[in-house]
């Protein structure tokens, strides 16, 4: 099942206090950007936090799950949805503690 694009907005509107956030659409589910970095998946109207050590202090105990079959555990967040200041504390900390992408290569092979 894909996320829905309602659900997707909502998330946006719950994230809106995070500088530099984005999101596209990816085989019908979404990636979460914070400037360059991916720092979440929302894939089937839930959200994925990309496991840092920051993210695990932010939400104690979380529950990790794959956001995807095959891919590997991400932090599934739920109730902490509705929480849009904590959300955006949880987001610009994993950004902090999430590799910079590499850059891509050239045209030139």
């Amino acid at each position: 099942m894909a996320t829905d694009a309602e659900f997707m907005r909502y998330v946006a509107g719950q994230l809106g206090a995070v500088p530099q956030l984005s999101y596209r659409r990816m085989f019908g589910e979404y990636a979460v950007y914070v400037g360059a970095k991916v720092v979440a998946l929302v894939c089937d109207n839930q959200f994925f936090l990309k496991p840092t050590a920051a993210g695990r202090a932010l939400l104690g105990s979380p529950v990790e799950a794959p956001p995807y079959p095959g891919a590997r555990p991400f932090f599934r967040v739920d109730e902490q949805l509705d929480d849009g200041e904590f959300m955006a504390a949880l987001l610009l900390a994993t950004e902090r503690e999430v590799p910079a992408p590499k850059p891509k290569r050239g045209g030139q092979g």
